[in-house]
This record gives C-alpha cells, sequence and structure tokens, in this order.
C-alpha cells in the first residue's frame, strides 16, 4: 500500500468533522496523545524490560505509530496535502541539508 492509498482508506473511518472541535485542534490533540502511548510504551519497555525488545512490544508499538500514521494522514488531508506531498517535501528538505552539510545543526530554516 502507498501513502496515498492509505490515506484515502484512513479518511472512510474519520468522523471527527461532526465534532465541535476545530479539526485541526483534534487531529493535533491525536497526534500528540498517541505519541505519548508510543513513549509511554518505550519507557515501560526500559522500565519493565531492561530495554529487551519482545515481539509483543514490537507489535504493540506498531499498532502505535499506526495511530500515529491515521492522525498524520488526516492531519495532511485537511491542510489539502496528500502524505506523499508530505513526504516528499521532507526529503527534499533533509536531503538538501544533507547536501549543505547542516543536517546536524539547528533551527527549522539551516
Amino acid at each position: 500500500m502507498n501513502l496515498n492509498e492509505y490515506q484515502e482508506k484512513a479518511s472512510k473511518t474519520a468522523g471527527f468533522q461532526s465534532l465541535k472541535i476545530e479539526p485541526l485542534m483534534y487531529l493535533t490533540l491525536g497526534i500528540v496523545g498517541e505519541s505519548g502511548e508510543i513513549a509511554e510504551k518505550v519507557k515501560k519497555l526500559m522500565r519493565n524490560n531492561d530495554g529487551i525488545m519482545t515481539d509483543e512490544i514490537r507489535e504493540s508499538l506498531k499498532l502505535e505509530l499506526g495511530d500515529v500514521l491515521w492522525y498524520l494522514s488526516q492531519f495532511a488531508k485537511e491542510l489539502s496535502f496528500t502524505l506523499d506531498e508530505v513526504a516528499e517535501a521532507n526529503i527534499n528538505k533533509l536531503y538538501s541539508r544533507l547536501d549543505r552539510g547542516v543536517i546536524k545543526s539547528t533551527g527549522d530554516h539551516r
């Protein structure tokens, strides 16, 4: 499955448009919430498993990553971007930084 296909399929499961909250606010909170769930699982991996990754933990992280992807895909759609456009813009930005030797620098516009 490619990113744009995922985005279209994921859109069919979206129901946030009828909520009494701005879509971008809802989607931002969703991205942060799901990212927090990833952080929590990694914390527990370190605390409870001494950092040893099990198949079960790995699969649970995959599901959380999918939740982040869902929110990200819908955020991009609200801005009228495809996920392919977002991914391509990011790669272009990163390779520009790499070419200019500023990949490890700081600042958004380096």
